[in-house]
């Protein structure tokens, strides 16, 4: 006896698994929202509130704490000087690893690739005072150069060897035949390979300037007065005698803005560009 297909039922099946599907990503967002409603929430707090011994779920919100960020500190122009290094490192990052993320993909070298690597997975420390001598020698500590060449070197590895993956996407018989068709390799670069990864570079560039943007390290030892990033001002409302929380989670909160706005810019090509493997397959 044949079973009568229940639309109803499947309907309900469908709506319980895309019910079931949202409730574990909101379980899983639910830690990192919490830790951004936090810190939003403490950078409106009053002193007396962000130390109580107990969470002020209800306050009343106040603007102090950002206006002792730009009033009391020139915090405008901290946010200038970070924009400059993450930007220009990103960019020049990009202008140098697309290429050699191509080749690499393209003539099947993965020996170079882990090589290139392993300059990333080195430890920062290693290269740090190297670069403060040399640096030093040349005059350029307080300068944008010497910021931008630092986080070049470490975000230029991790850039190469992301774009190798969606440069392998790529279904050769389109490199192929644009040969056929008379492209130089350039030509083909540019106008076929490039529009095709663009989900790999916005991942890249988003990469890239969240690494430099946040980077400190480097950041507190060759910049200056003239060339002092956010990380580096941020860790200026620390002292040894107390810790100024509600600047601090103001100054992050700022700090945070740009990541997440350029983020949501760009999602549609990074979703686009985890679709190539599908081309090729």
């Amino acid at each position: 006896m044949a079973i009568a297909y229940d639309p109803s039922s499947a309907q309900w099946s469908k709506r319980a698994r895309t019910a079931g599907y949202y409730l574990v990503v909101a379980l899983v967002m639910l830690p990192f929202l919490f830790v951004f409603y936090y810190m939003i929430s403490t950078s409106l707090k009053q002193p007396l509130a962000i130390t109580a011994p107990d969470f002020q779920w209800l306050f009343t919100p106040t603007l102090d704490n950002y206006r002792e960020v730009f009033v009391a500190n020139d915090f405008l122009t901290f946010t200038v000087n970070s924009m400059i290094v993450a930007v220009g490192s990103t960019a020049i990052g990009l202008f140098i690893g697309l290429p050699a993320a191509f080749v690499i993909a393209r003539y099947r070298v993965p020996k170079l690739a882990l090589v290139i690597l392993s300059a990333r997975v080195t430890p920062g420390i290693t290269f740090l005072i190297p670069w403060f001598i040399i640096f030093s020698q040349l005059r350029l500590i307080d300068t944008y150069s010497a910021l931008i060449f630092t986080h070049l070197l470490q975000n230029l590895p991790l850039m190469i060897f992301l774009m190798i993956s969606f440069f392998e996407e790529i279904p050769d018989e389109l490199i192929e035949s644009a040969k056929v068709d008379g492209a130089t390799t350039q030509r083909t670069f540019w106008s076929i390979v490039l529009p095709l990864a663009k989900g790999g570079i916005a991942a890249s560039a988003i990469l890239g300037f969240v690494f430099s943007w946040n980077h400190f390290m480097f950041s507190i030892v060759l910049s200056g007065n003239d060339t002092r990033t956010l990380p580096v001002a941020v860790f200026n409302f620390m002292s040894f005698g107390s810790i100024n929380w509600g600047a601090i989670t103001a100054a992050a909160t700022i700090m945070s803005l740009p990541v997440i706005l350029l983020t949501l810019t760009v999602q549609r090509h990074i979703v686009k560009g985890l679709a190539i493997g599908a081309v090729k397959g």
